[in-house]
């Protein structure tokens, strides 16, 4: 064992104050040239010339892979969580996709990778089993990247899980932090028949690439990743997406990249000005992903993300690197070829709840709407079986947080429609809750400033006894300024905030309007800075009104 004291005091979120013991084996990662001497300058004054020195955590994460953890958890839960040092619990632990919650300290929440959001009824068995165990405390997510999130694990837990999942074909590896995050596609892929090709496979190679032994390991910040392959819109947030796209009459792929939200800026992918064939995906998203480990910004944490990067270098001057990269990586990998970056997506994304026929003869899907994505043991066992039941075992998830029940006989869909479980996630939801998308929210995360999921669902539902509708509205709830509920994506955004009223400060959002992934996206802006929770229903009543068309079925009211 080496021991080694890291100053990782400052303002990064997640760590605290002084100097933290890392009493683990110390290998170095795989890291650029660029970054190694920022290193190196980090301990005293910044040579002249040379490279700034990097922020307190990147000196953490430059000093050990969390994945080199994966061995030793069965030791970390025998010695308890609270004698783990600050890095390796707030840090470290998240390449396995390991999250410590200081609201609930003790108890973990678990990230798995769901790649297109597909899941078989027997992996989903086992994490029914794994929320039963923890009892009141456990409870599983549906979250905006088609994955799941299981709350309520013990340290302890986390050996005999990672050895369960992996039986069944699933993983958690680098599903947190600085890590490319699960890869997103069409939920309907293989079975929809608007599509334009199968994202499935595409999405799986990308993750085997990804999660290989070339991938990526510390990079400067999250990325995420999504394929694109029907007409709907889910894409333009992502660091980098692939849309479909025709160029002489042959389907590929226009490329699409820097888009992000966060507490500082939000922003849409831009076109690239490349086109690739679907085989070339892999092996390019590798290019980008390392080029971005090499050159991405490691001393302004809040700069840091791959738009940062292209405008520093210019598009035409990224690009270039990028395909460089992809050269050097890739034997015989071509050179793409260069785009104007129009592409066949044109529609805002379907509401999949309800009975569809799929591209299958005599075959339907069902969508459920899993209210704020939250499921209980209970329910995740009745998805097993219905899954077993009525269709081929398979389920996906959406990044409208519902879950889809694939290759159901059309004969025997009314019989599913009759089953308990559609009591609490209705096939036919109203106008409001089918389009609604929460964060997580202050019950586990102490950064939101409301109880995002709860509210919504209060909320949502008095709206919808108090008004009619003449079509879904796509509202989006977030706890705080980092964006995880996506509110710029909403019709109608809101997001945490404080306000005062009557003398005292209370829970409050703001609330943004016009967000569109329609054939012309746009992010939704600020209209109300501030509306006390307790006044929410009615001004958000008013603007269904007067901007959506809603009616009041109490005229008189």
């Amino acid at each position: 064992m080496s021991l080694r004291a890291l100053a990782v005091s400052g303002s990064d979120p997640g760590l605290g104050l002084g100097v933290v013991l890392i009493t683990t084996p110390l290998p170095i990662p795989d890291m650029s040239d660029s970054a190694a001497a920022a290193v190196d300058g980090a301990a005293g004054a910044t040579p002249l010339g040379a490279p700034p020195p990097l922020t307190k955590l990147e000196l953490a994460k430059s000093s050990f892979c969390g994945l080199d953890l994966a061995p030793r958890l069965d030791e970390l839960g025998r010695m308890g969580w609270e004698s783990l040092d600050e890095a390796t619990l707030t840090i470290h632990l998240k390449w396995l996709g390991i999250f410590f919650r200081p609201v609930s300290p003790g108890r973990f929440m678990v990230r798995l990778r769901l790649p297109n959001g597909v899941i078989s009824a027997d992996q989903l068995e086992v994490l029914a089993e794994v929320v039963d165990r923890c009892g009141e405390h456990g409870s599983a997510d549906i979250t905006t990247r088609q994955n799941l999130q299981l709350r309520g694990l013990l340290l302890e837990d986390m050996a005999p899980l990672m050895e369960s999942l992996e039986r069944v074909g699933l993983t958690t590896r680098q599903s947190g932090h600085d890590n490319p995050r699960n890869i997103t596609g069409n939920p309907l892929a293989g079975i929809d028949p608007d599509e334009f090709v199968d994202t499935r496979p595409l999405v799986g190679a990308i993750q085997n690439v990804l999660l290989g032994p070339d991938g990526p390991r510390n990079l400067p910040r999250k990325f995420n990743v999504a394929v694109g392959g029907a007409p709907d819109s889910f894409l333009l947030h992502n660091d980098l997406a692939y849309l479909p796209a025709v160029w002489k009459g042959e389907l590929g792929f226009t490329v699409m990249v820097g888009g992000f939200f966060s507490a500082q800026r939000n922003e849409l992918a831009i076109p690239l000005g490349l086109w690739l064939r679907p085989e070339e995906l892999p092996q390019f998203t590798l290019a980008v992903l390392r080029h971005y480990e090499r050159r991405g910004d490691r001393t302004t944490r809040n700069r840091s993300r791959v738009m940062y990067l292209i405008e520093a270098l210019g598009l035409d001057a990224y690009r270039a690197e990028v395909v460089e990269t992809w050269g050097a990586l890739a034997a015989g990998a071509g050179e793409g070829v260069l785009h104007d970056g129009s592409h066949l997506v044109s529609r805002a994304p379907r509401d999949v709840c309800g009975v569809h026929p799929q591209k299958q003869p005599g075959l339907c899907w069902v969508g459920l709407n899993v209210p704020m994505g939250r499921l209980d043991s209970a329910a995740l066992y009745a998805l097993v079986d219905m899954a077993r039941g009525y269709g081929s075992g398979e389920l996906r998830f959406s990044e409208s947080q519902n879950v889809l029940i694939v290759d159901v006989p059309a004969q025997r869909a009314d019989a599913l429609l009759e089953e308990p479980l559609l009591r609490r996630f209705p096939s036919d939801p109203g106008p409001l809750l089918a389009e609604a998308v929460s964060c997580t929210g202050n019950h586990y995360c102490g950064l939101a400033q409301i109880s995002t999921k709860s509210t919504a669902l209060a909320v949502l539902q008095e709206l919808e006894q108090r008004l009619v509708l003449p079509e879904s509205v796509r509202n989006h709830w977030t706890g705080c300024p980092n964006a995880c509920g996506q509110p710029y994506m909403g019709q109608i955004g809101l997001m945490g905030a404080k306000a005062r009223k009557d003398g005292q400060m209370v829970e409050a959002v703001k609330i943004f309007l016009g967000g569109s992934m329609a054939d012309d996206p746009q992010l939704a802006v600020l209209h109300e800075k501030a509306v006390p929770l307790s006044d929410l229903p009615d001004v958000l009543e008013t603007l269904l009104v007067e901007r959506f068309g809603a009616s009041r079925r109490n005229a008189s009211a």
